[in-house]
């Protein structure tokens, strides 16, 4: 099964309690956060604690992952909605919502967002129908979704990759429609969470080479010291 952001977080904290033990060297530390940080599934997680009095395991059967994680959880769920308007005003969808297998969104003298970062899917083939004049409409999907987009724009722009492959398993979302003077735009981008991993990734790593250079320069290290006192 594949393994969340929250489960790789967990693995890093547990970790990051064995180091402070001293079950683990920074080296040896930094080695297995990275590997955690990089797993996708339960299977590449479990043997980064095996050895450790808090091992990590995944969930029970029935229990549902977070965003994210294995798509048989994410499709087959009741529409939330099933269009938006927007005329001299916007609309916005995202967050936790349910996307139905046919959206339609319209926008005139006006605009409007359809984020399908953390959202779950009635089926697996999703079509968005995007009309907007003098308008705008931008789709944000998460790197793992299937995406094509064959839109027409007269005087304006219907953007994105023409075909944007994603994971496998993922539904496939098509992105169709008209701008007559306006524009629907197609972005990939990372969710939230992930962008904030990426960052705790960045920092674990330069906090783990400023510990291997003060390791490596004792005489700069003790020299540190001196000048404190």
């Amino acid at each position: 099964m594949r393994a969340s952001d929250a489960d790789r977080d967990r693995v890093a904290e547990l970790l990051r309690e064995a180091v402070a033990e001293g079950r683990l060297d920074m080296e040896e530390f930094g080695t297995r956060l990275d590997a955690a940080y990089r797993a996708r599934t339960y299977g590449e997680l479990e043997p980064l604690t095996r050895d450790l009095p808090a091992a990590f395991s995944a969930p029970s059967a029935g229990t549902r992952p977070a965003v994210g994680d294995d798509w048989s959880w994410r499709v087959g769920r009741q529409p939330t909605s099933r269009g938006a308007f927007a005329l001299f005003g916007g609309f916005g969808r995202s967050g936790r919502w349910v996307a139905p297998k046919l959206f339609t969104a319209f926008a005139m003298w006006g605009g409007g967002e359809i984020d399908l970062r953390e959202a779950d899917f009635e089926g697996r083939e999703t079509v968005i129908c995007c009309f907007t004049i003098w308008g705008g409409i931008a789709v944000i999907v998460p790197p793992e979704l299937n995406v094509r987009v064959t839109g027409t724009g007269i005087m304006g722009g219907f953007g994105g990759d023409r075909v944007q492959e994603g994971e496998p398993d993922a539904p496939q979302v098509t992105v169709t429609g008209f701008a007559l003077m306006g524009g629907v735009g197609v972005k990939r981008k990372l969710r939230k969470a992930e962008k904030r991993r990426l960052k705790e990734l960045e920092r674990e790593l330069r906090e783990r080479d400023r510990e291997r250079e003060r390791d490596r320069d004792p005489e700069r290290r003790e020299g540190q010291g001196a000048g404190g006192r």
